[in-house]
């Protein structure tokens, strides 16, 4: 199973609001944009044409690693509201 599969199981509780946002003039500023590639569902894009970072906030996992890996320490992410978000499932 690969990991497109495994995320295809997950089930996701949208909430209105974005949990995740980061500063555009910051991002700008960043060379290598590691939020783009180590979000395991891929969350962030960078749009090279609009110089804008996109957040589809509605897949995160909710690992936290955009965070950690992101060298400006400019990704705000705080946990979803009660109620919404990822749910794993076992098994």
């Amino acid at each position: 199973m690969n990991i497109n599969d495994k995320l295809a199981t997950l089930k996701y509780n949208k909430s209105n609001e974005s949990h995740l946002s980061a500063d555009n003039d910051i991002c700008m500023r960043c060379h290598d944009k590691p939020c783009t590639y180590i979000c395991p569902a891929q969350v962030y894009s960078w749009d090279e044409e609009k110089c804008i970072l996109h957040i589809r906030y509605e897949n995160c996992l909710e690992c936290g690693a955009c965070k950690v890996a992101c060298p400006k320490k400019n990704i705000i992410w705080k946990y979803p509201e009660p109620e919404y978000g990822v749910k794993f499932k076992n098994g």
